[in-house]
């Protein structure tokens, strides 16, 4: 390990990152994890210190879009301090949300902060005479959108060196992303750089070589969309210019899909322990601190039409339970359990006919699928462009969104047609 250059890569951060959709369900659970990106990040700084590295690599996105919070801005600032304080030294390029902020350009930071500017650097950092020579390469987004890629305004390799790029970048253009700087491995390997350094996809991912190439993923999910737990990237790039790389767990709570198997399940006391026990497996999974999940009940019960009547019900009881396993919260319930047998079912029974309708008739009609696409096209238009997604991101994910939006919602409402008694034991 003597004279190797040791490093910590990052991206993504979203301090303070509003949750709007996790506010409106549950104000306790939002304040946690709105709380959690700063946690996180204070947990990077703490990585940093521990591992005695040599510097830290921002990449990109440290706010959230527009930031106007100066209270933001500050608690970076005090952040990077204690890095300077430990004569550990940042560099950080701008991503797209952070080219956005209003803040970014005001912001005063500790001389140990470099910022790379909408033209390409080259940094030599300074090292022990007889060791490897280093060049930390970076360039930030100007502004929002960069449609084509930045590789080729980068500054060459240094030879004899080694070359560290960081760069905020789509990749290859990744499903369900808008191109940001896009570019392939293959191109980030023809730079002869030993380590790129990624933003921008929050989902890690690494590509080892001739150039080591990692996008780390964000620090700390922020909804089910960003499961799992989260993680920075501990480097080491030895004398020789070969690259080691570790994950460091960071995020302060991990968001997971909790699958229930209620097939056969005829007692409302027995499902209730069957989530019971998915919760339990999935807390003792959990690598972070805390567990936030969305709870899916699968399978055909008699309980079915119940489970969707009572589902305020349902989560209250489990809200209970997860509270009781420590540290373990509900985000949502999903209930695409089947109902099997049900009374119903028989013959002349109005309900099964509207049932028959319903799902053979009005939700397979030419008509209601134009409806439904208009009203989910108008919608779109009024999100944000981070969250149009949701509702697909070509024509057949379209159908596929608007097709299970659809029989959920029908679902939900021939469950209110059940009377309770009838739709499972009380």
């Amino acid at each position: 390990m003597i004279g190797a250059f040791r490093f910590v890569h990052a991206a993504d951060i979203h301090l303070d990152s509003p949750l709007r959709s996790l506010a409106l369900r549950d104000s306790e659970l939002a304040e946690m994890i709105g709380n959690a990106t700063r946690r996180a990040f204070e947990r990077i700084i703490s990585i940093c210190l521990d591992e005695q590295v040599v510097a830290l690599i921002l990449a990109g996105d440290l706010y959230d879009g527009d930031q106007t919070s100066m209270k933001t801005a500050r608690f970076l600032a005090e952040q990077l301090k204690r890095l300077d304080e430990a004569g550990i030294r940042t560099f950080i390029v701008r991503g797209n949300h952070d080219a956005m902020s209003r803040v970014t350009k005001e912001l005063i930071l500790p001389d140990s902060v470099k910022t790379f500017s909408g033209r390409a650097e080259a940094i030599a950092f300074e090292r022990d005479r007889g060791q490897l020579p280093v060049f930390v390469h970076g360039l930030s987004f100007a502004q929002p959108h960069a449609p084509e890629s930045l590789l080729t305004r980068y500054r060459p390799a240094v030879e004899g060196a080694a070359n560290i790029g960081i760069l905020h970048t789509s990749l290859a253009g990744l499903t369900g992303h808008d191109p940001y700087a896009p570019c392939s491995v293959a191109d980030l390997r023809g730079t002869g750089f030993s380590y790129w350094a990624l933003g921008h996809i929050h989902k890690r991912s690494a590509f080892h070589g001739a150039s080591t190439i990692v996008m780390p993923g964000m620090p700390q999910g922020r909804d089910i969309n960003e499961a799992g737990p989260k993680s920075v990237t501990l480097v080491t790039v030895h004398d020789d210019r070969s690259v080691e790389i570790e994950e460091r767990l960071t995020s302060v709570a991990e968001f997971s899909r909790v699958s229930v198997d209620a097939t056969g399940i005829d007692a409302w006391a027995d499902l209730v322990r069957a989530a019971e026990g998915a919760l339990a497996q999935a807390r003792t999974d959990a690598r972070s601190e805390h567990l936030v999940a969305r709870v899916q009940f699968v399978g055909a019960t008699p309980l079915a039409w119940r489970a969707r009547y009572d589902v305020d019900l349902l989560r209250e009881e489990l809200a209970l339970r997860a509270s009781d396993l420590g540290r373990c919260w509900i985000e949502k319930l999903d209930i695409d359990c089947r109902p099997i047998a049900a009374s119903s079912a028989l013959t002349g029974d109005p309900r099964a006919e509207l049932r028959r309708l319903v799902s053979e008739e009005i939700l397979k009609s030419d008509n209601f699928h134009a409806d439904a696409r208009q009203i989910a096209e108008e919608l779109r238009n009024q999100l944000p462009p981070e969250s149009r997604a949701l509702l697909g991101t070509d024509e057949t994910s379209l159908a596929d969104a608007l097709a299970e939006l659809a029989r959920q919602g029908a679902d939900d409402v021939l469950a209110r047609l059940e009377a309770p008694g009838q739709a499972g034991d009380a």
